[in-house]
C-alpha cells in the first residue's frame, strides 16, 4: 500500500474536502434549486464513518482536511468529529467552510476542537441583497460570527465571495475594505456551472477574475504573494495591511494541472474532480468491511487511476453536472 496518493498526471493528492451534510439553514441562489431534495439522513455516512475515512485519507498521505456542507455546523453532534479528527496524528490542517450563521456559539469549541482556519462565505453586506442572494434575512448574525471567530483567535480568516454581474459585482471593493478593517483575507470565486438553476443565466452573470482585480485595484494596490494555502487561490498582499485577496478562477484561469484534492460527498462518493462525474462509492466499502482500513484505502488508492487531468465546465451548454453544490460539498 502506498503512503502517498499520487494520480495518472503525477499530482499528489494531499487534501481531502469531507461534505457532512446537504442541508443547510441558507438557499444561496447559485448552491441550490428554488426546490430542493435533501438526503434521507439513513444514507449519510454516519460521523464515525467520516472519522474512519479520516483515517484512512491520512495514511495515504494527506495532510489537509477540510470539512464543508451544505452548512457542516448545523449537523447534530458535529463537534465530535472535529474532535475526533483533530487528535490524528499526521493531519497537518483541519479546516472549515461555514457561512458563520453558528459560529457564535461554536468557534470557540471549534478552535479548541483543532480547527486550524475558517473560510467564511459571504457575498455581499448589504441586507437586502443578502436576503435575495441567501434567500434568507441572516446577514447580522453572519457577521456576528465572523467577530467571533476573529475573537476565539483564527488565523487567517478567510471570506470567500461568489461574484455575479449585476447582482453583486460592485460590491468587491467594499469587500476587501471590510476584510482589511477585519484584518482578514478575501477569495473572489467564479460561479461554478453545478447543477440547474433557474434564478439567473449563469453566462450573463458570469464576472471574470481579472475584470475583479481590475476593480480592486481602482482603490488598492495588490502585489503578487507567495504564499498558497494548498487551495486553488492565487493570493495578492493589498500593501500597507495584512490582508490578501485571493482569486479562484475555475474558467479564466483552469487551476487543474495542480490539483490536489479530492472531495467526499455527504453519502460517501469520493468525487475525483469538482467538473466531472468520475467517483468511487467509498459508503459501500466502508459498511461492507466494518473495521478494516485496507479495503477503503485500496479503493481510494485504486481510484487515483481514473482521476481526470481537468474539468469540462462550459456556460454555453446545459449543465454537464446535475448536482448542486451544496451534494458535492462547497
Amino acid at each position: 500500500m502506498p503512503s502517498q496518493l499520487i494520480d495518472k498526471f503525477n499530482r499528489k493528492i494531499t487534501y481531502v474536502r469531507l461534505s457532512v451534510t446537504d442541508r443547510c439553514d441558507f438557499r444561496c441562489v447559485y448552491c441550490m434549486g428554488d426546490k430542493m431534495t435533501f438526503l434521507p439522513r439513513v444514507q449519510l455516512l454516519t460521523l464515525e464513518e467520516l472519522e474512519w475515512l479520516g483515517c484512512a485519507f491520512i495514511e495515504l498521505g494527506v495532510t489537509k482536511i477540510r470539512i464543508t456542507g451544505g452548512e457542516p455546523l448545523i449537523r447534530t453532534n458535529i463537534l465530535r468529529l472535529f474532535q475526533g479528527l483533530g487528535k490524528l496524528k499526521g493531519l497537518k490542517e483541519l479546516v472549515l467552510t461555514t457561512n458563520a450563521s453558528q459560529l457564535v456559539k461554536m468557534a470557540q469549541p471549534l478552535k479548541e476542537a483543532g480547527v486550524k482556519r475558517i473560510n467564511i462565505s459571504l457575498d455581499t453586506l448589504k441586507a437586502a441583497r443578502f436576503q435575495k442572494m441567501t434567500r434568507t434575512d441572516k446577514l447580522e448574525k453572519v457577521l456576528r460570527g465572523i467577530d467571533a471567530a476573529i475573537q476565539a483567535g483564527f488565523k487567517r480568516i478567510k471570506i470567500n465571495a461568489v461574484v455575479l454581474k449585476n447582482r453583486n459585482h460592485d460590491e468587491v471593493i467594499d469587500l476587501v475594505r471590510f476584510a482589511v478593517d477585519k484584518g482578514i483575507d478575501i477569495s473572489f470565486i467564479e460561479e461554478m456551472p453545478l447543477g440547474e438553476i433557474g434564478e439567473h443565466d449563469r453566462a450573463e452573470a458570469f464576472y471574470a477574475s481579472t475584470k475583479i482585480r481590475q476593480d480592486i485595484e481602482t482603490s488598492f494596490t495588490l502585489l503578487p504573494s507567495l504564499e498558497t494555502t494548498a487551495g486553488p487561490s492565487r493570493y495578492y498582499k493589498v500593501i500597507g495591511t495584512e490582508t490578501r485577496v485571493g482569486f479562484i478562477s475555475p474558467h479564466s484561469h483552469n487551476f487543474c494541472d495542480s490539483c490536489n484534492r479530492v472531495r467526499v460527498t455527504t453519502d460517501g462518493l469520493m468525487l475525483l474532480c469538482l467538473g466531472q462525474e468520475h467517483s468511487v462509492d467509498l459508503r459501500r466499502i466502508i459498511r461492507a468491511n466494518p473495521g478494516n482500513l485496507i479495503p477503503l484505502k485500496q479503493a481510494i488508492v485504486n481510484a487515483m487511476a481514473f482521476k481526470p487531468k481537468s474539468h469540462e465546465f462550459d456556460f454555453d451548454e446545459q449543465p454537464k453536472i446535475l448536482r448542486y453544490m451544496n451534494v458535492t460539498g462547497g
